[in-house]
C-alpha cells in the first residue's frame, strides 16, 4: 500500500469511533487496523486514493503522508485539512477537489469489520 493511502486509512481510523459507549466509544485506530476493514470498503478507499493522487500528483507529491491524512479530513468536513495552511499554494484547489468525493464515514459492523 502506498504512503498516501496508508496515511488516509490511518486518519480514517484515528477520527472514527467504535460507538461502544454513549459518548462515542474509542477511536477505531486504538483497537482496529487496515486488516479489519471489509474488503469492499478497502477497495473503495483504495480507488478514491488512487484517483485523487492521479488527478493531483503535482500538488501533493512533496508530502504524501500529509496529503493522505488531509484528504480524509477535508472530504469529511473535519476542522482541519488542505485548507488550514499547510498547503499555501494549492490548499484551496485541493479542498475544492475533495468535494467531488463527498463525505463518507466508517462504522464497526456486528461482525467486527469496518465499513463505509
Amino acid at each position: 500500500m502506498d504512503t498516501f493511502t496508508r496515511a488516509y486509512i490511518e486518519a480514517a481510523l484515528w477520527v472514527s469511533n467504535d460507538e461502544t459507549t454513549p459518548a462515542g466509544g474509542e477511536p477505531l485506530g486504538d483497537n482496529y487496523s487496515v486488516e479489519d476493514i471489509d474488503p469492499q470498503t478497502l477497495l473503495k478507499m483504495l480507488a478514491d486514493c488512487q484517483k485523487f493522487q492521479s488527478d493531483h500528483w503535482n500538488k501533493i507529491a512533496n508530502n504524501l503522508p500529509l496529503a493522505g491524512h488531509d484528504f480524509w479530513l477535508t472530504r469529511n468536513g473535519h476542522g482541519s485539512g488542505f485548507w488550514d495552511g499547510d498547503w499555501p499554494e494549492s490548499g484551496d484547489i485541493l479542498t475544492t477537489a475533495c468535494e467531488q468525493y463527498g463525505e463518507c464515514f466508517l462504522y464497526l459492523g456486528d461482525d467486527k469489520k469496518i465499513y463505509i
